[in-house]
């Protein structure tokens, strides 16, 4: 059984997208190394907005967004995106405490189970990551 796109062997392909270079190439290099997964990086929502909309809808098999970055920041990728690939998942890293309560009545439609919280370790991530996949 395979994940979108996915062939039944090939890792699954991860869009990393963070303003700040050091954490991406901290992510690519754990996640690729250490997890097993394709990653492709940008430093920007609108970069990461540009290569999605280049490639076909099921080309990435996850989205990990950080929040507060320059221009347009996660929340704004996400509902971009969503209008392209409704089902995709998209998960979120940020620095700050996330109420649950609040937030969902003010962005229903993001599940805060999707939120990972920095600083993170990389095994807690690829454990994070492989369980959200496993839920599509």
């Amino acid at each position: 059984m395979t994940s979108g796109g996915r062939h039944q062997n090939s890792p699954p392909r991860i869009m990393i997208v963070d303003d700040e270079k050091d954490i991406l190439a901290i992510l690519k290099s754990g996640l690729e190394t250490k997890g097993n997964f394709a990653a492709e990086t940008f430093n920007s929502g609108e970069a990461a907005l540009q290569a999605f909309a280049s490639h076909a809808p099921d080309y990435y098999d996850l989205i990990l967004t950080d929040i507060r970055m320059p221009g347009m920041n996660g929340f704004e990728l996400y509902r971009r995106i969503r209008e392209k690939h409704p089902s995709i998942p998209i998960a979120f890293i940020t620095a700050f405490e996330i109420n649950e309560d609040e937030f969902s009545k003010v962005m229903p439609s993001i599940k805060v189970k999707d939120f990972i919280k920095k600083p993170i370790r990389i095994p807690e991530l690829i454990e994070k990551l492989n369980a959200i996949l496993a839920a599509v």
